[in-house]
C-alpha cells in the first residue's frame, strides 16, 4: 500500500461513509407515536407511565423522545404490560399517574427538573405514598439540593435513595467496564459489559444507603473526578445504577446511562432497564430477562429536529475490547 494511501485511509472519518444516507422514513417524524393512551378498560395487567422530556442537546444525545418511544416497545413485548407514553416533561392528562404502578423520567433534571414544582412533588408524592414504582434515566436522576427556600434534597432522597448533587458528584464520558452484576430480579439476562456513556457517579446517598441495592458498578479513570468529594475515592469502585426498596413499600429505580441514544442497540442495556421497570412496577420479571427485542433502523426513528444541517444517521455503538 503506498503512503498516500495509507494517509488517506488514515485521516478519513470512515464511521461516517455510507452508501446512501438517506433515510427510508422521516427521521423526525413522531407523528406515529400514541401519546397518554390508556389501555382498554378490562385491562388487567401493569400500567408503565413514561414521561419523556422537552428537546436537549445535540443530533444523538438525550433523545428522551425516541428514547421513550424505544422503550415503549421494548415493554410492549412483555405480556401483561402496557406502556403509556407523554412528551415535554408532563402529561397532559395528570390522571395518568393516579393508575400508573411504575412512572419512569427520561428528561433533564437540576434546577429544571419538572418534578420539582411544588404542585409536581405533591402528585408524586401522592403516588409514590400508594406504592407506585419510580423510574429516574440519565439527567433525571439530578435534583438541586433546594429549590428557593423549599428542601428538594430530603424528598428526593426518600423517592430515589440517592441523587446526582452538582458539585458534589460527577458526570463524565468514559467507558464503563461492568465486570459483574449482583444477583437480583434486575440482572436476571445480563451479562458483564463495557459500554461508553456519560455515567454518573458519586451520588448523594440516603443515610447509610439504607434500602439501597448497587446494580451496576465499575472503576472510573481517576482523571474523570473532577469534584472534591470524588477525587478523594481514586480507584474505587462507583454506582451508577441502583435499586432502592423505599421505606412504603415501593420501589424505584436510579439509572445514570442514557446521554447516548446510540446505546439502546445494547441488548444489556436495554434489558437491566426493562428489567428494573418491571421490577419497580412489581411485576415478575421473567428468570431469563424481559424480552427486548431491537432492530437497530429504530435508532433513526422519532428523534427530535436539533439545529440545521444534514441528517446523519445514528449508528450503534463499536464493540469495546475488555
Amino acid at each position: 500500500m503506498n503512503r498516500f494511501l495509507s494517509a488517506l485511509l488514515l485521516f478519513t472519518p470512515v464511521a461516517f461513509i455510507h452508501a446512501d444516507e438517506t433515510p427510508k422514513v422521516d427521521p423526525y417524524d413522531q407523528s406515529k407515536v400514541k401519546l397518554e393512551v390508556e389501555p382498554p378498560a378490562d385491562f388487567k395487567g401493569k400500567r408503565i407511565l413514561i414521561v419523556a422530556g422537552r428537546l436537549s442537546h445535540g443530533p444523538g444525545d438525550h433523545e428522551f423522545f425516541a428514547g421513550s418511544a424505544i422503550l415503549m416497545d421494548l415493554l410492549g413485548q412483555n405480556p401483561g404490560v402496557y406502556p403509556i407514553m407523554a412528551r415535554d416533561g408532563w402529561p397532559k392528562n395528570e390522571k395518568l399517574f393516579d393508575s400508573a404502578d411504575c412512572i419512569v423520567m427520561y428528561m433533564d433534571g437540576g434546577s429544571g427538573h419538572p418534578a420539582i414544582k411544588p404542585e409536581h412533588m405533591k402528585v408524586i408524592q401522592k403516588q409514590l405514598d400508594r406504592g407506585a414504582g419510580w423510574v429516574n434515566l440519565h439527567y433525571a436522576v439530578e435534583y438541586p439540593v433546594k429549590s428557593g427556600d423549599r428542601d428538594i434534597a430530603t424528598p428526593v432522597k426518600g423517592w430515589l435513595g440517592g441523587y446526582y448533587e452538582t458539585g458534589y458528584s460527577i458526570n463524565p464520558h468514559w467507558d464503563a467496564n461492568i465486570r459483574s452484576l449482583p444477583k437480583h430480579p434486575i440482572t436476571r439476562g445480563v451479562k458483564p459489559f463495557t459500554l461508553r456513556d456519560e455515567w454518573y457517579y458519586g451520588m448523594r446517598w440516603i443515610e447509610d444507603m439504607k434500602g439501597v441495592t448497587p446494580i451496576l458498578q465499575a472503576i472510573p479513570p481517576d482523571n474523570t473526578r473532577g469534584t472534591p468529594y470524588t477525587k478523594t475515592r481514586k480507584g474505587e469502585i462507583e454506582t451508577m445504577a441502583w435499586a432502592f426498596e423505599r421505606k412504603d413499600s415501593g420501589r424505584s429505580f436510579g439509572f445514570t446511562g442514557g446521554h447516548f441514544h446510540r446505546n439502546w442497540a445494547d441488548e444489556n442495556f436495554r434489558r437491566v432497564v426493562v428489567n428494573a421497570i418491571l421490577w419497580c412496577a412489581k411485576d415478575p420479571v421473567p428468570a431469563d430477562g424481559a424480552t427486548v427485542k431491537f432492530d437497530p433502523a429504530d435508532l433513526n426513528k422519532n428523534l427530535d429536529r436539533k439545529g440545521k444541517g444534514e441528517f446523519k444517521p445514528i449508528l450503534p455503538p463499536p464493540p469495546l475490547k475488555q
